[in-house]
């Protein structure tokens, strides 16, 4: 009898019970039943910068194919000390105060379970990034957030003050923002930066999309600021500026003892990942400034491009800023859910998009938004558009 009362305990960490199967891996699962454009999930249809390719070729062929120090190779953990201070003019000791991790995802997650213990309260905005609530929750900690608003995503003052308490812990800002786009301002910065200092919290900044900022807006990272260098941990990765977003190389850099802090989670959980491709990351991050001008004025094209094919089509968009995403309105087409009208798309109109509302705890503020992916071959968005397009007709 004991042992039958045993099974019956649910399989799974509590914790993550609520949130079942990422929105992108059943989005995905339709754009192929459905021989669908998949405009949902995050990663580009071409491949990155041809030296960034090759070191990746030659490290394979000289043998590095082991695991990698626990840090990180020497290579990229001084490429990203040196980005840091030729980008942002920071100093960073790369032996003490960078981690390179199995993409930004595991940094986000180490951080967070380094950095929070239960009843810890972490302060992010909505739209979020998935696996931020998922980890906060399995940290234990309590997630407390602030709505950015269709279309122009602005931060309300008021809202984010009353989202901080005594017990915040942290601050998860990202910046520029998935899934919105939006590149915040130096104000909106100042201001979570002094709400930070009066609370005494950590801020830790998702900075993957950096270099991939449009019409001459700048990214403004937080650890640059007045006073916010000692209680900033920076995250990014190589994956969204190169192309690679497979090979999943992140890191995180901030004061030597909270990265000694996040070094004691993440060995427990990749240990270390990705070899042959960090020496690889490493070229890339020394290219030249009109590689990385490339990079961001090819896909700000794409971007018009998509932007322009929805209007077309009758939504209503939100032109980001940055990232590889737009978000649009899709209530001028019917949509009245977003995530039925999403589950319906590709059947519909051969076309996958993602539901905003699933970024959400205040899914009214997401009811009819859709977010598309712009990193993708031109022919490949102009067919997308096209289907919207006609869907728009019958």
């Amino acid at each position: 009898m004991t042992k039958f009362a045993a099974m019956a305990r649910p399989v799974g960490n509590p914790a993550l019970a609520v949130f079942g199967t990422t929105i992108f891996a059943e989005m995905s699962a339709l754009a192929l039943e459905h021989d669908a454009i998949n405009l949902g999930q995050g990663f580009p249809d071409t491949d990155g910068p041809a030296p960034v390719l090759r070191a990746a070729v030659e490290a394979i062929e000289s043998g590095r194919n082991q695991y990698p120090p626990g840090p990180g190779v020497p290579e990229l953990l001084d490429a990203i000390a040196a980005h840091q201070e030729r980008f942002y003019g920071l100093r960073v000791d790369p032996r003490r105060e960078v981690l390179v991790t199995a993409g930004a995802t595991e940094a986000i997650a180490a951080t967070i379970l380094a950095l929070c213990a239960p009843g810890d309260e972490v302060v992010t905005f909505e739209p979020y990034y998935d696996s931020y609530a998922a980890t906060i929750a399995l940290a234990g900690a309590v997630r407390r957030t602030s709505v950015l608003r269709f279309p122009d995503f602005a931060v309300d003052e008021a809202s984010l003050r009353a989202a901080f308490t005594s017990r915040t812990r942290l601050v998860l800002l990202n910046t520029p923002h998935n899934p919105t786009g939006k590149v915040f301002t130096r104000a909106e910065i100042d201001l979570i930066c002094s709400l930070a200092r009066e609370f005494d919290a950590w801020v830790v900044t998702d900075e993957v999309y950096e270099h991939l900022v449009f019409d001459g807006l700048a990214h403004i990272p937080v650890a640059t600021l007045p006073e916010m260098a000692e209680r900033t941990l920076t995250i990014s990765s190589g994956g969204k500026t190169f192309s690679t977003t497979g090979w999943k190389v992140g890191w995180v850099s901030g004061p030597a003892d909270a990265i000694t802090a996040v070094r004691a989670v993440k060995q427990f959980l990749t240990f270390v990942a990705s070899g042959p491709f960090q020496p690889a990351i490493a070229v890339g991050l020394g290219l030249d400034d009109s590689v990385y001008a490339g990079l961001a004025d090819s896909l700000q094209a794409k971007r018009d491009l998509l932007v322009a094919g929805l209007r077309d089509a009758g939504l209503t968009v939100s032109v980001p800023g940055g990232t590889y995403f737009v978000i649009a309105d899709a209530a001028p087409l019917g949509a009245t859910d977003a995530l039925a009208f999403c589950r319906e798309l590709p059947a519909r109109a051969g076309v996958v998009g993602i539901p905003v509302s699933v970024f959400h705890d205040d899914a009214d503020a997401a009811r009819t938004l859709v977010r598309f992916a712009f990193c993708k071959k031109d022919e490949v968005l102009r067919e997308a558009v096209q289907r919207l397009h006609r869907l728009r007709t019958t």
